[in-house]
């Protein structure tokens, strides 16, 4: 089992839309996938189900021992309740088998504050021990009981203590990213905070009073496997292939800057970087996007309302879209298959790899 973050601290960059896309994908390509909402908005989990019917939330515990979502699977450790913590009840997309969902819960934020104070000082205080690694726990199990190939994480927009954790407790992680100039800011700060993150993960991972808690924090340094670039306009040029517009690839240009010069230097000597030959045998080049999708215009809602990743749309069967639009859209939904395609089996060559 592979478990993967999709993390990014800058907002808009389409880290729902990327974890439950890829996650579709692989799932397409033979693997069981876990995708798990650690956002407090839920927005995964919104996406997954598409329109909720009722006003009754459908992931509440009704039984403390029987979690449903992931704030309730890790309520034993950070609320110190006299059981241990379970697998999680995961939800199975109708649509497409091997797809599980590991519901959000908005109060899930209610533990950040804890967490923190956890992470400070659990080494002192015993009663903390069983916090820091109590989300991997929970995660990892609920994988294991499903027999789960890849686990895709959705985390929040923020560079508090549940991603924090999140992330350093992962195998790998992707940075979505949008062509703009506020995503350039974002890997340039990245590339200062996660040297951190990885220096204090490194600490919890071999603090004495961590390793021997109930849930164990792990011994791991997550490995970058690429960036992905989202929500921009191609256009084909005298026959040849079609290209982002000269105003998105002059940002296109301003981020491949900004990962060459800061986050990529950063990452190798916090040694978060697979073997060069890795990214190569895998045609990941590190000087090129994971994954490059173009804007996907009105065809988003209606794959929100079919609960289904756009390349699954059906225009004929989920859509009034006829003639030239229709004709328009189908181009657009076979470029994002494309797209996500070779980004599922690129993170599939790239994990094999450890």
């Amino acid at each position: 089992m592979k478990n993967i973050a999709v993390f990014n601290h800058k907002g808009g960059v389409a880290k729902t839309t990327m974890t439950f896309h890829l996650g579709w994908m692989l799932a397409v390509l033979g693997k069981r996938v876990m995708v798990v909402d650690c956002d407090p908005q839920c927005n995964l989990t919104g996406v997954f189900l598409g329109e909720i019917e009722g006003e009754d939330y459908p992931f509440e515990s009704e039984s403390a021992q029987k979690p449903l979502n992931i704030r309730d699977a890790v309520r034993p450790a950070f609320e110190s309740r006299p059981y241990m913590i379970e697998p999680v009840g995961i939800f199975e997309s109708p649509k497409q088998p091997g797809l599980f969902l590991l519901p959000g819960h908005v109060g899930l934020s209610e533990y950040e504050s804890q967490l923190a104070v956890s992470h400070e000082l659990s080494n002192t205080l015993s009663a903390l021990q069983n916090i820091p690694g109590a989300l991997h726990h929970a995660i990892t199990i609920t994988a294991a009981k499903n027999k789960i190939d890849f686990v895709l994480i959705d985390m929040s927009p923020s560079l508090g203590a549940i991603n924090q954790n999140l992330l350093m407790t992962s195998d790998a992680f992707i940075i979505p990213m949008a062509p703009d100039l506020f995503s350039a800011m974002a890997l340039r700060s990245l590339a200062k905070t996660l040297p951190k993150w990885a220096e204090w993960g490194k600490k919890a991972a071999s603090n004495a009073t961590l390793k021997s808690a109930d849930y164990p924090f792990p011994d791991v340094t997550p490995k970058y496997l690429g960036s992905t670039v989202n929500n921009f306009r191609k256009r084909a040029r005298n026959n040849e292939e079609a290209k982002p517009t000269v105003a998105f690839q002059r940002w296109f240009d301003r981020l491949a800057e900004a990962r060459a010069t800061d986050l990529i230097t950063a990452l190798d000597a916090s040694h978060m970087l697979l073997p060069r030959q890795s990214y190569e045998a895998a045609g990941a080049d590190l000087n090129k996007f994971l994954m490059e999708i173009g804007s996907l215009d009105g065809l988003i809602a209606t794959a929100q309302e079919l609960a289904k990743p756009v390349f699954a749309i059906d225009l004929n069967m989920d859509t009034d879209f006829r003639g030239t639009v229709g004709e328009t859209y189908q181009i657009k939904i076979n470029d994002v298959r494309q797209g996500f395609r070779l980004g599922a089996k690129r993170v599939i060559a790239l994990t094999d790899t450890f």
